[in-house]
């Protein structure tokens, strides 16, 4: 595969992982695993223990899992042909959809306020 070929999927394939990591994370959908994770993370016995479930509870950890499963899915490298570019694959695309979950992120926060800006406006002229 080309470089270009291979900064293309780079790309392609963080989205998903970022979608996937956010929903599990943040949506209502999983509350109550993300609850029972959250627990385990603070009353764990075990440092080990608290630490894996901790992983579950933060988009940015819980996108090193996703990385994983579609690293194994796809067999995805970057720049070298052998194991070693799994590892650079693997930390390229955490790195990638850490930053599309940021951007998200900022989005969303942009998206809240103004809609309090439009409120606000509507509620002034009503009075």
């Amino acid at each position: 595969m080309t470089i270009y070929m291979q900064v293309l999927w780079l790309f392609v394939l963080a989205m998903p992982i970022a979608c996937i990591s956010w929903t599990v994370t943040h949506e209502e959908v999983f509350r109550k695993p993300r609850e029972y994770c959250i627990k385990r993370s603070l009353k764990g016995k075990t440092s080990l223990e608290r630490n894996f479930f901790y992983l579950f509870t933060c988009e940015y950890c819980f996108s090193h899992y996703i990385t994983i499963l579609f690293l194994f899915l796809t067999d995805y490298k970057l720049l070298i042909n052998d194991w070693r570019g799994h590892i650079i694959a693997g930390f390229s695309l955490v790195w990638m959809a850490n930053t599309y979950m940021s951007l998200f992120g900022l989005i969303r926060q942009n998206i809240k306020r103004e809609k309090a800006q439009i409120g606000e406006m509507e509620e002034k002229q009503d009075k």
